[in-house]
């Protein structure tokens, strides 16, 4: 159920609604929006006498929400969630873009990505110091050493710090580091985790499973904002399917329906949903068509020497062309990305 308070409702009558909804042991968040304020209710509503609702000081109107998923429905918020990340407005008008190596290396590696995105457009820089890896003996990240490297790179550069968490035993380590956390597709449905990210004070990367549905995704967001955390961007980077031509099958139509089913921003990963270089950058376009706030995308400055994912990974030359391609695509689907010269 949401409550929608009245335009410019005083904060006195928002924090009585809110008080009698606590005291009648549910979860009132309010979600601040330009013009109102709405009070979403978790807990059961069946005790709650709608009528009464109506009529308290400073409510406008009440509303049942259907969807299971009712703080990150756009049932419950119309407006489009912007998260601001030093400087970088994820899901405004303008595009994000997020990249780097799949997996921290070395210094020198990051260096020269950190540099070379910077010039290209990107301000935000990613990268993997943990890394989740299907076969015991790959290279499975620097660690500690590798999130130092990474914040002394993106310091260098004016960049912001993404960087996937897998253990909750690292959240202290990784909030150090990090500006913006990313939770792995392989832990889209750890709720142990979910639960804890949802006590902390940074935007959260919650990637699609790799056979997860929409609504599954969206919920793994509910559970996030339910704790608390309501600065998540929801990533679309491919699901697992029959198709063996391609690592996974990119659900480029879920970009729209997550635009019509929920206000929070949708970044889309051309890498991970294809597998192969070649068809990163026309992805990538087709995901900025297609409405998309923004992109992660792996880049490398020898993608063939990679210890990770080298077979997605473009090169740093073929991230600058990218860019450009998406600033001219951007005014079309009524966009910005800015290319400073």
């Amino acid at each position: 159920m949401i409550i929608v308070m009245r335009r410019q409702a005083e904060q006195k009558l928002i924090d009585h609604v809110i008080q009698e909804m606590i005291t009648q042991g549910l979860k009132p968040v309010p979600l601040i929006g330009t013009e109102r304020t709405v009070i979403a209710v978790i807990g059961d509503e069946r005790i709650l006498d709608i009528h009464h609702l109506r009529s308290l000081p400073g409510v406008s109107d009440v509303h049942p929400i259907l969807k299971p998923y009712k703080l990150a429905s756009r049932e419950t918020k119309y407006e489009n969630t912007v998260i601001e990340v030093n400087g970088v407005r994820i899901g405004s008008e303008e595009i994000a873009i997020m990249a780097g190596p799949c997996a921290v290396e070395n210094e020198d590696q990051v260096e020269k990505t950190a540099s070379s995105i910077k010039k290209s457009g990107a301000k935000i820089l990613r990268g993997g110091a943990f890394k989740p890896r299907t076969g015991p003996y790959s290279f499975e990240g620097l660690g500690k050493d590798g999130l130092k490297i990474l914040r002394a790179a993106a310091d260098r550069h004016g960049l912001a710090v993404i960087t996937e968490l897998m253990d909750i035993r690292d959240i202290d380590l990784i909030m150090e580091y990090a500006d913006i956390i990313q939770i792995g597709a392989r832990n889209m449905q750890n709720f142990t985790l979910l639960n804890e990210v949802g006590s902390v004070k940074k935007p959260i990367l919650l990637k699609r499973g790799l056979s997860s549905t929409v609504t599954e995704l969206l919920l793994a967001a509910e559970r996030i904002m339910a704790k608390g955390n309501l600065e998540i961007m929801l990533c679309e980077r491919g699901i697992r399917t029959f198709e063996q031509e391609t690592r996974n099958t990119f659900g480029l139509n879920s970009i729209p329906l997550i635009k019509e089913l929920s206000h929070l921003p949708i970044i889309a990963d051309p890498s991970h949903a294809t597998g192969k270089r070649t068809l990163v950058p026309p992805m990538a376009r087709a995901a900025i068509a297609a409405g998309a706030d923004g992109l992660i995308i792996e880049v490398h400055p020898q993608p063939d020497e990679a210890l990770c994912d080298g077979d997605q990974s473009i090169t740093t030359d073929t991230f600058e062309q990218l860019v450009k391609e998406i600033a001219v695509i951007a005014p079309a689907v009524r966009r910005k990305f800015t290319i400073k010269s």
